[in-house]
This record gives C-alpha cells, sequence and structure tokens, in this order.
C-alpha cells in the first residue's frame, strides 16, 4: 500500500484550490479503488451547509455530489422545504466512494464507511466549514452527524433538534440539524411516510436560519 499523502488540507479559505489539493488525496486507502475524490460543491457564502456520507456510484463517476437517486430525491425534499439547492453547500463526511463488487464483479455496492476513513477525511470536511462559514449545518445521516459531532452520537436519539456543536466547532458551525440520509427514505418500507418525515425536518432546519 503506498504511503498516505495529503492528510492536510492547505491553509487557504479557497474552495478552488482546495478542491484541487483534494483530488491527490490518499489519507486512506479508499482512493485506490475510487474513480476520483468527490469534493463539495456549492457557494463559498452559502448559509447552509449539508453534509452527507459519502459519494455513491453516479456521484465517484461524475464527480459530484448528489446527483444519483438519493440526490435527486434530496432536492425534491429540499424544494418543498423552501431551500433553493443552487444556494447551499453540498458536501459528504467521506469524499471517496467505498464499494465492494457483487458477485459477477460488475455491480458496485456501497459500503459504510469505517471510523477510519471518516477522521481520515474530517481535516477537509473542516476545511470546507472555514471556507464557507455557515449558519446552519445540516447533517444527513449518522456517519455525517459523528464526523462533526462525535462517534456517541445518536441520530435516532436526536434526529430533527436543534443541536450545540462541540465547543471548538462552535464559531464553525454555529447551529446545526441532524436528520436520516436521502438513501434512507429510498430503503424505508413506507416511502410516503419516511420522505414525510424527512421533509418535515428540512423545513424545522430552516426555520433555524430565521
Amino acid at each position: 500500500m503506498p504511503a498516505s499523502r495529503g492528510a492536510e488540507p492547505p491553509d487557504t479559505t479557497d474552495l478552488d484550490r482546495l478542491r484541487s489539493a483534494a483530488s491527490g488525496c490518499q489519507a486512506c486507502h479508499l482512493h485506490q479503488d475510487a474513480t476520483q475524490t468527490v469534493f463539495g460543491e456549492g457557494s463559498a457564502g452559502a448559509k447552509v451547509l449539508v453534509v452527507g456520507e459519502q459519494p455513491g456510484d453516479k456521484e465517484d463517476l461524475a464527480g459530484e455530489p448528489f446527483v444519483g437517486p438519493a440526490g435527486k430525491l434530496l432536492d425534491r425534499a429540499f424544494e418543498e422545504a423552501g431551500f433553493d439547492r443552487r444556494s447551499l453547500y453540498v458536501t459528504n463526511a467521506v469524499k471517496h466512494f467505498k464499494f465492494e463488487r457483487d458477485e459477477r464483479g460488475k455491480r458496485r455496492i456501497h459500503r459504510k464507511p469505517g471510523r477510519t476513513e471518516v477522521v481520515a477525511c474530517r481535516p477537509w470536511l473542516l476545511a470546507e466549514l472555514r471556507a464557507v462559514r455557515p449558519e446552519l449545518v445540516l447533517l444527513l445521516g449518522a456517519t455525517a452527524a459523528q464526523s462533526l459531532l462525535g462517534p456517541k452520537f445518536r441520530l435516532t436519539a436526536h434526529r430533527g433538534e436543534p443541536l450545540e456543536p462541540p465547543a471548538e466547532l462552535a464559531e464553525l458551525m454555529p447551529s446545526a440539524m441532524a436528520t436520516v440520509h436521502p438513501s434512507a427514505v429510498l430503503r424505508a418500507p413506507d416511502r410516503d411516510d419516511a420522505y414525510a418525515g424527512f421533509v418535515a425536518d428540512l423545513r424545522a432546519a430552516a426555520k433555524l436560519l430565521g
């Protein structure tokens, strides 16, 4: 395995420079199989920074976050909740696609990132927070929430609630809220009910902006 490189982002708040630097990151093993780094996307002046888990198959190929089925559902939910996706900054806790091949070796099946991979990528997420300086951080799913709030955070206990950021991140994320990842809505037995709950969480997050 090659030596880890690119674990620390450059000292800059320029998103283009950060994106360029992240493209060569080898801080964990995921870069070996992924097509490319999928960095965040959106305005440096965004009031809301959205964090998902990791890129999926479609995102890995496109090099853009939330462009697959979960992204399409997220766009629809954002619109219903009163958010304009174009005004947001959207990223993931982990920037490379973690997957395994199916039995025939053709289909790439999503695997949940481990804590080691989340920690390896965390400096890039913090760099994005410093560059954007959002008023609200919206965390989609347990992996995203734990990446910033710590491994003991339980989404089931605090979903849809205003969250107190850790003291060391208070300046970077003055307010936060966690909800499910849109892929969880797609997998839900009752998708309509799960979607309604997801939109309700997004509407509650919008109210935190005042």
